[in-house]
Protein backbone atom coordinates (compact mmCIF):
# COMPACT_ATOMS: atom_id res chain seq x y z
CA UNK A 1 0.00 0.00 0.00
CA UNK A 2 1.23 3.47 -0.79
CA UNK A 3 2.34 5.03 2.50
CA UNK A 4 0.99 8.38 1.35
CA UNK A 5 -2.51 7.00 1.80
CA UNK A 6 -1.79 6.55 5.53
CA UNK A 7 -0.89 10.23 6.12
CA UNK A 8 -3.43 12.14 8.17
CA UNK A 9 -5.79 14.29 6.17
CA UNK A 10 -4.77 17.70 7.61
CA UNK A 11 -3.57 21.09 6.48
CA UNK A 12 0.24 21.39 6.32
CA UNK A 13 1.66 23.45 9.18
CA UNK A 14 4.81 25.52 9.54
CA UNK A 15 7.06 24.41 12.40
CA UNK A 16 7.50 26.80 15.29
CA UNK A 17 10.67 28.88 15.13
CA UNK A 18 12.42 30.14 18.24
CA UNK A 19 13.58 33.67 17.45
CA UNK A 20 17.25 34.60 17.78
CA UNK A 21 16.07 38.21 18.22
CA UNK A 22 12.78 37.97 20.13
CA UNK A 23 12.81 41.62 21.18
CA UNK A 24 13.30 42.97 17.66
CA UNK A 25 10.38 44.17 15.57
CA UNK A 26 9.94 46.62 12.71
CA UNK A 27 12.40 49.49 13.13
CA UNK A 28 11.23 52.96 14.03
CA UNK A 29 12.76 54.23 10.78
CA UNK A 30 10.54 51.95 8.73
CA UNK A 31 7.45 52.80 10.78
CA UNK A 32 7.97 56.54 10.57
CA UNK A 33 8.76 56.46 6.86
CA UNK A 34 5.54 54.52 6.21
CA UNK A 35 3.61 56.99 8.36
CA UNK A 36 5.23 59.92 6.54
CA UNK A 37 4.18 58.51 3.18
CA UNK A 38 0.64 57.91 4.39
CA UNK A 39 0.38 61.44 5.81
CA UNK A 40 2.09 63.07 2.81
CA UNK A 41 4.59 64.55 5.26
CA UNK A 42 8.06 65.93 4.64
CA UNK A 43 10.26 63.05 5.73
CA UNK A 44 13.05 64.37 7.96
CA UNK A 45 13.08 61.07 9.80
CA UNK A 46 15.14 58.43 8.04
CA UNK A 47 18.74 59.46 7.41
CA UNK A 48 19.24 59.64 3.67
CA UNK A 49 19.49 62.48 1.12
CA UNK A 50 16.63 63.37 -1.20
CA UNK A 51 19.10 64.76 -3.75
CA UNK A 52 21.28 63.00 -6.31
CA UNK A 53 24.94 62.10 -6.24
CA UNK A 54 27.36 63.64 -8.68
CA UNK A 55 26.73 62.52 -12.27
CA UNK A 56 30.45 61.88 -12.69
CA UNK A 57 30.25 59.14 -10.05
CA UNK A 58 27.47 57.43 -11.98
CA UNK A 59 29.55 57.76 -15.13
CA UNK A 60 32.53 56.17 -13.39
CA UNK A 61 30.39 53.15 -12.42
CA UNK A 62 28.97 52.94 -15.95
CA UNK A 63 32.49 53.06 -17.37
CA UNK A 64 33.47 50.20 -15.08
CA UNK A 65 30.53 48.11 -16.26
CA UNK A 66 31.37 48.86 -19.89
CA UNK A 67 34.95 47.82 -19.15
CA UNK A 68 33.57 44.42 -18.05
CA UNK A 69 34.25 44.72 -14.33
CA UNK A 70 31.15 42.63 -13.78
CA UNK A 71 32.31 39.37 -12.23
CA UNK A 72 33.14 38.50 -8.64
CA UNK A 73 35.83 40.74 -7.20
CA UNK A 74 38.31 39.61 -4.60
CA UNK A 75 36.62 38.73 -1.32
CA UNK A 76 38.59 41.47 0.44
CA UNK A 77 37.61 44.10 -2.12
CA UNK A 78 38.89 45.29 -5.49
CA UNK A 79 42.61 46.12 -5.07
CA UNK A 80 42.18 49.50 -6.76
CA UNK A 81 39.61 50.53 -4.17
CA UNK A 82 41.63 49.23 -1.24
CA UNK A 83 44.60 51.25 -2.50
CA UNK A 84 42.40 54.36 -2.69
CA UNK A 85 41.18 53.78 0.89
CA UNK A 86 44.71 53.33 2.23
CA UNK A 87 45.87 56.50 0.47
CA UNK A 88 42.91 58.52 1.81
CA UNK A 89 43.44 57.41 5.41
CA UNK A 90 47.16 58.13 5.21
CA UNK A 91 46.57 61.58 3.72
CA UNK A 92 43.87 62.66 6.19
CA UNK A 93 44.71 60.83 9.41
CA UNK A 94 48.40 60.03 9.03
CA UNK A 95 48.02 56.30 9.67
CA UNK A 96 49.44 53.77 7.23
CA UNK A 97 47.40 50.59 6.78
CA UNK A 98 48.59 47.67 4.64
CA UNK A 99 46.51 47.47 1.48
CA UNK A 100 46.62 43.66 1.37
CA UNK A 101 46.07 42.73 5.00
CA UNK A 102 44.27 45.61 6.72
CA UNK A 103 41.41 46.83 4.47
CA UNK A 104 38.19 44.96 3.67
CA UNK A 105 35.40 46.36 1.49
CA UNK A 106 31.96 45.55 2.89
CA UNK A 107 28.31 45.51 1.88
CA UNK A 108 27.64 48.77 3.68
CA UNK A 109 28.59 49.85 7.17
CA UNK A 110 25.93 47.74 8.86
CA UNK A 111 27.47 44.56 7.45
CA UNK A 112 30.85 45.83 8.59
CA UNK A 113 29.60 46.45 12.12
CA UNK A 114 27.83 43.11 12.37
CA UNK A 115 30.76 41.16 10.94
CA UNK A 116 33.21 42.88 13.30
CA UNK A 117 31.06 41.92 16.29
CA UNK A 118 30.52 38.34 15.11
CA UNK A 119 34.23 37.78 14.50
CA UNK A 120 35.38 38.71 18.00
CA UNK A 121 32.47 38.35 20.44
CA UNK A 122 31.86 34.91 21.93
CA UNK A 123 28.97 33.73 24.12
CA UNK A 124 29.19 35.45 27.48
CA UNK A 125 31.55 38.20 26.34
CA UNK A 126 30.50 41.68 27.41
CA UNK A 127 30.29 44.54 24.92
CA UNK A 128 30.03 48.13 26.11
CA UNK A 129 27.58 50.20 24.07
CA UNK A 130 27.17 53.94 24.67
CA UNK A 131 23.54 55.04 24.44
CA UNK A 132 21.69 56.44 22.61
CA UNK A 133 23.09 54.19 19.89
CA UNK A 134 22.53 53.13 16.31
CA UNK A 135 19.99 50.33 16.31
CA UNK A 136 22.12 47.55 14.77
CA UNK A 137 24.70 47.29 17.57
CA UNK A 138 22.75 45.41 20.23
CA UNK A 139 21.05 42.89 17.87
CA UNK A 140 24.46 41.98 16.44
CA UNK A 141 25.84 41.49 19.95
CA UNK A 142 22.84 39.30 20.78
CA UNK A 143 23.36 37.18 17.64
CA UNK A 144 26.96 36.62 18.72
CA UNK A 145 25.83 35.47 22.16
CA UNK A 146 27.41 38.51 23.78
CA UNK A 147 26.07 40.58 26.65
CA UNK A 148 25.46 44.28 25.91
CA UNK A 149 26.50 46.60 28.73
CA UNK A 150 24.77 49.94 28.27
CA UNK A 151 26.37 53.21 29.35
CA UNK A 152 24.19 56.32 28.83
CA UNK A 153 25.65 59.55 27.51
CA UNK A 154 25.32 62.68 29.60
CA UNK A 155 22.97 65.31 28.15
CA UNK A 156 23.37 68.93 29.19
CA UNK A 157 23.09 72.47 27.87
CA UNK A 158 26.25 71.89 25.82
CA UNK A 159 24.86 68.72 24.25
CA UNK A 160 25.79 65.09 24.74
CA UNK A 161 29.08 63.74 26.07
CA UNK A 162 30.50 60.34 27.00
CA UNK A 163 31.00 59.76 30.75
CA UNK A 164 34.35 58.02 30.52
CA UNK A 165 34.46 57.30 34.24
CA UNK A 166 31.30 55.22 33.84
CA UNK A 167 32.77 53.45 30.80
CA UNK A 168 35.87 52.64 32.87
CA UNK A 169 33.70 51.32 35.70
CA UNK A 170 31.90 49.02 33.26
CA UNK A 171 35.12 47.34 32.08
CA UNK A 172 35.95 44.00 33.71
CA UNK A 173 37.56 40.68 32.86
CA UNK A 174 34.61 39.72 30.64
CA UNK A 175 34.75 42.87 28.51
CA UNK A 176 35.65 42.02 24.91
CA UNK A 177 34.67 45.13 22.95
CA UNK A 178 33.75 48.80 23.33
CA UNK A 179 31.62 50.32 20.57
CA UNK A 180 32.05 54.03 19.88
CA UNK A 181 30.42 56.24 17.26
CA UNK A 182 31.68 59.64 16.16
CA UNK A 183 30.25 61.76 14.66
CA UNK A 184 27.37 60.38 16.67
CA UNK A 185 23.99 59.22 15.45
CA UNK A 186 21.49 60.35 16.71
CA UNK A 187 22.88 63.20 18.85
CA UNK A 188 25.18 64.95 16.36
CA UNK A 189 27.95 65.10 18.99
CA UNK A 190 31.61 64.41 18.15
CA UNK A 191 34.51 62.96 20.11
CA UNK A 192 37.50 65.21 20.69
CA UNK A 193 41.17 64.26 21.08
CA UNK A 194 40.73 64.23 24.87
CA UNK A 195 37.96 61.65 24.50
CA UNK A 196 40.24 59.30 22.58
CA UNK A 197 42.96 59.81 25.18
CA UNK A 198 40.45 58.89 27.90
CA UNK A 199 39.46 55.76 25.99
CA UNK A 200 43.11 54.80 25.55
CA UNK A 201 43.64 55.14 29.30
CA UNK A 202 40.73 52.74 29.88
CA UNK A 203 41.86 49.96 27.54
CA UNK A 204 45.62 50.22 28.08
CA UNK A 205 46.98 46.97 29.44
CA UNK A 206 43.82 45.03 28.59
CA UNK A 207 42.71 42.83 25.67
CA UNK A 208 39.62 44.96 25.07
CA UNK A 209 38.98 45.74 21.40
CA UNK A 210 37.41 48.89 19.90
CA UNK A 211 34.74 49.07 17.21
CA UNK A 212 34.69 52.64 15.90
CA UNK A 213 31.69 53.59 13.78
CA UNK A 214 32.88 56.59 11.74
CA UNK A 215 30.39 56.61 8.88
CA UNK A 216 29.87 60.39 9.21
CA UNK A 217 33.62 61.09 9.30
CA UNK A 218 33.39 63.85 6.68
CA UNK A 219 30.57 65.71 8.42
CA UNK A 220 32.23 67.67 11.23
CA UNK A 221 31.54 71.40 11.41
CA UNK A 222 32.78 74.78 12.59
CA UNK A 223 36.37 74.14 11.48
CA UNK A 224 36.75 71.20 13.85
CA UNK A 225 38.48 68.06 12.61
CA UNK A 226 37.23 64.52 12.85
CA UNK A 227 39.16 62.70 15.55
CA UNK A 228 39.33 59.30 13.92
CA UNK A 229 40.65 56.35 15.89
CA UNK A 230 43.08 56.12 12.97
CA UNK A 231 44.78 59.24 14.32
CA UNK A 232 45.52 57.50 17.62
CA UNK A 233 48.11 54.70 17.08
CA UNK A 234 47.48 53.10 20.45
CA UNK A 235 43.75 52.74 19.70
CA UNK A 236 44.21 51.91 16.00
CA UNK A 237 46.27 48.89 17.04
CA UNK A 238 43.17 47.31 18.65
CA UNK A 239 40.35 48.77 16.55
CA UNK A 240 37.99 47.98 13.72
CA UNK A 241 37.33 51.35 12.04
CA UNK A 242 34.18 51.47 9.91
CA UNK A 243 33.24 53.99 7.22
CA UNK A 244 30.61 54.32 4.50
CA UNK A 245 30.80 55.44 0.89
CA UNK A 246 27.01 55.65 0.87
CA UNK A 247 27.07 58.44 3.46
CA UNK A 248 30.06 60.25 1.95
CA UNK A 249 28.92 60.22 -1.68
CA UNK A 250 25.10 60.49 -1.25
CA UNK A 251 24.49 56.91 -2.45
CA UNK A 252 23.11 55.17 0.63
CA UNK A 253 21.32 52.59 -1.53
CA UNK A 254 24.60 51.27 -2.91
CA UNK A 255 25.47 49.77 0.48
CA UNK A 256 29.25 49.90 0.19
CA UNK A 257 31.56 50.57 3.12
CA UNK A 258 34.82 49.32 4.50
CA UNK A 259 36.68 48.25 7.61
CA UNK A 260 40.25 49.20 8.45
CA UNK A 261 41.91 47.04 11.10
CA UNK A 262 45.33 45.55 11.89
CA UNK A 263 46.16 42.34 10.04
CA UNK A 264 45.40 40.00 12.96
CA UNK A 265 41.94 41.53 13.44
CA UNK A 266 41.24 41.74 9.71
CA UNK A 267 42.10 38.05 9.28
CA UNK A 268 39.32 37.08 11.70
CA UNK A 269 36.98 39.69 10.23
CA UNK A 270 37.45 38.22 6.75
CA UNK A 271 36.65 34.70 7.95
CA UNK A 272 33.13 35.87 8.82
CA UNK A 273 32.83 38.29 5.90
CA UNK A 274 33.53 35.59 3.31
CA UNK A 275 30.61 33.48 4.54
CA UNK A 276 28.37 36.45 5.22
CA UNK A 277 28.33 38.27 1.87
CA UNK A 278 31.67 37.12 0.39
CA UNK A 279 32.11 40.12 -1.90
CA UNK A 280 30.64 43.48 -2.88
CA UNK A 281 29.29 44.94 -6.14
CA UNK A 282 32.24 44.98 -8.57
CA UNK A 283 31.56 47.90 -10.95
CA UNK A 284 30.61 50.17 -8.06
CA UNK A 285 33.91 49.39 -6.34
CA UNK A 286 35.83 50.32 -9.48
CA UNK A 287 33.68 53.40 -10.06
CA UNK A 288 34.19 54.65 -6.51
CA UNK A 289 37.94 54.02 -6.74
CA UNK A 290 38.10 56.14 -9.89
CA UNK A 291 35.98 58.88 -8.31
CA UNK A 292 38.24 58.95 -5.22
CA UNK A 293 41.18 60.09 -7.33
CA UNK A 294 39.79 63.58 -6.69
CA UNK A 295 39.54 64.23 -2.92
CA UNK A 296 37.48 67.38 -3.39
CA UNK A 297 34.04 65.75 -2.95
CA UNK A 298 34.79 64.51 0.57
CA UNK A 299 37.00 67.44 1.53
CA UNK A 300 34.17 69.82 0.61
CA UNK A 301 31.52 67.80 2.43
CA UNK A 302 31.79 69.60 5.80
CA UNK A 303 31.02 72.97 4.19
CA UNK A 304 28.25 71.44 2.08
CA UNK A 305 26.40 70.03 5.07
CA UNK A 306 27.23 72.86 7.46
CA UNK A 307 25.34 75.22 5.15
CA UNK A 308 22.31 72.93 5.33
CA UNK A 309 22.68 72.59 9.09
CA UNK A 310 22.80 76.37 9.51
CA UNK A 311 19.86 76.87 7.16
CA UNK A 312 17.80 74.45 9.22
CA UNK A 313 18.92 75.82 12.60
CA UNK A 314 18.31 79.42 11.55
CA UNK A 315 14.84 78.45 10.36
CA UNK A 316 13.99 77.09 13.82
CA UNK A 317 15.31 80.08 15.75
CA UNK A 318 12.45 81.84 17.45
CA UNK A 319 10.37 78.66 17.44
CA UNK A 320 9.39 76.78 20.57
CA UNK A 321 11.89 74.03 19.74
CA UNK A 322 15.13 74.11 21.73
CA UNK A 323 18.07 73.39 19.45
CA UNK A 324 20.75 71.07 20.79
CA UNK A 325 24.32 71.41 19.48
CA UNK A 326 24.91 69.69 16.14
CA UNK A 327 28.67 69.39 15.72
CA UNK A 328 28.59 66.54 13.21
CA UNK A 329 26.48 64.12 11.13
CA UNK A 330 23.45 65.40 9.20
CA UNK A 331 21.10 65.23 12.18
CA UNK A 332 19.64 67.93 14.39
CA UNK A 333 18.14 67.05 17.78
CA UNK A 334 15.59 69.35 19.42
CA UNK A 335 13.80 69.47 22.77
CA UNK A 336 10.05 69.99 22.59
CA UNK A 337 9.07 70.30 26.26
CA UNK A 338 7.76 73.85 25.66
CA UNK A 339 5.35 72.41 23.11
CA UNK A 340 4.08 69.11 24.47
CA UNK A 341 4.17 66.63 27.36
CA UNK A 342 3.69 63.69 24.99
CA UNK A 343 6.19 60.85 24.86
CA UNK A 344 8.77 61.12 22.11
CA UNK A 345 7.04 58.48 19.99
CA UNK A 346 3.67 60.19 20.42
CA UNK A 347 5.11 63.59 19.60
CA UNK A 348 6.92 62.28 16.50
CA UNK A 349 3.70 60.69 15.28
CA UNK A 350 1.78 63.92 15.97
CA UNK A 351 4.37 65.96 14.05
CA UNK A 352 4.08 63.54 11.14
CA UNK A 353 0.30 63.30 10.92
CA UNK A 354 -0.74 66.81 12.01
CA UNK A 355 2.19 69.11 11.15
CA UNK A 356 3.24 66.97 8.16
CA UNK A 357 6.93 66.76 9.10
CA UNK A 358 8.39 63.38 10.12
CA UNK A 359 10.98 63.07 12.89
CA UNK A 360 12.49 60.20 14.86
CA UNK A 361 12.10 59.86 18.65
CA UNK A 362 15.52 59.68 20.30
CA UNK A 363 14.04 57.21 22.79
CA UNK A 364 14.14 54.65 19.97
CA UNK A 365 17.95 54.68 20.26
CA UNK A 366 17.83 53.37 23.85
CA UNK A 367 17.22 49.71 24.62
CA UNK A 368 14.84 50.65 27.44
CA UNK A 369 13.27 53.56 25.56
CA UNK A 370 14.60 56.35 27.78
CA UNK A 371 12.44 59.49 27.54
CA UNK A 372 14.24 62.85 27.28
CA UNK A 373 11.72 64.97 25.38
CA UNK A 374 13.94 65.03 22.28
CA UNK A 375 13.35 64.17 18.62
CA UNK A 376 15.80 64.01 15.73
CA UNK A 377 15.49 65.65 12.31
CA UNK A 378 17.62 64.85 9.25
CA UNK A 379 18.76 67.90 7.27
CA UNK A 380 20.37 65.96 4.38
CA UNK A 381 17.66 67.30 2.09
CA UNK A 382 17.21 69.71 -0.79
CA UNK A 383 16.90 73.34 0.26
CA UNK A 384 13.29 73.41 -0.93
CA UNK A 385 12.52 70.34 1.18
CA UNK A 386 13.98 72.02 4.24
CA UNK A 387 12.14 75.26 3.48
CA UNK A 388 8.79 73.44 3.34
CA UNK A 389 9.54 71.58 6.56
CA UNK A 390 10.56 74.82 8.30
CA UNK A 391 7.41 76.58 7.16
CA UNK A 392 5.32 73.84 8.76
CA UNK A 393 7.43 73.56 11.91
CA UNK A 394 7.23 77.32 12.40
CA UNK A 395 3.50 76.93 13.05
CA UNK A 396 4.02 74.58 16.00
Amino acid sequence: MNSRNNLPNSTPTTPTLTSRLPAVGTTVFTRMSVLAAQANAVNLGQGFPDFSCERSLLQAVNDAMQADFNQYPMMTGAPVLRHAIVDKIAAIYGHQYDVNTDITVTAGATEALTTAILCCVHPGDEVIVIEPSYDSYVPAITLAGGVPVLVPMQAGADGYSVPWSEVAAAVNGNTRLIVINSPHNPTGSVLRAADLDALADIVRGTDVLILSDEVYEHMVYDRQRHESVCRHPELAARAFVVSSFGKTYHVTGWKIGYVAAPAALSAEFRKVHQYNVFSVNTPMQHGIASYMSDPKPYLDLPAFYQRKRDLFRNGLKGSRFELLPADGTYFQCVRYDKISTQTEAQFAEWLTTEIKVAAIPVSAFYQQGKESGIVRFCFAKKDETLALALERLGKV
